[in-house]
């Protein structure tokens, strides 16, 4: 049952991550209106997230210009004991 909880945690706090990019780019993945507007994505990196359901491996979205922050998961935390009353 918490492992069912926890890749259900995972995926979500993966898309959140996915939709703020999305948000603070203005448009969607694989748009048109992205195409030579300045900055786009650019790949993203793994950080693992110590909970109380287990280890969650996120998917960390990266800008081009390294503009853009997060505001999901603090910078370089590693365990969240705020996550879970968060969600």
């Amino acid at each position: 049952m918490a492992e069912v909880f926890r890749s259900h945690l995972e995926a979500a706090m993966n898309r959140l991550l996915e939709t703020e990019l999305t948000a603070f780019l203005d448009y969607e993945k694989y748009d048109r209106i992205g195409v030579n507007s300045g900055n786009s994505r650019n790949g993203g990196y793994i950080r693992t997230l110590h909970t109380e359901y287990g280890d969650l491996r996120l998917q960390i979205p990266r800008d081009r210009n390294g503009e853009f922050k997060q505001q999901t998961v603090a910078p370089y935390k590693r365990s969240n004991d705020t996550l879970e009353s968060f969600v």
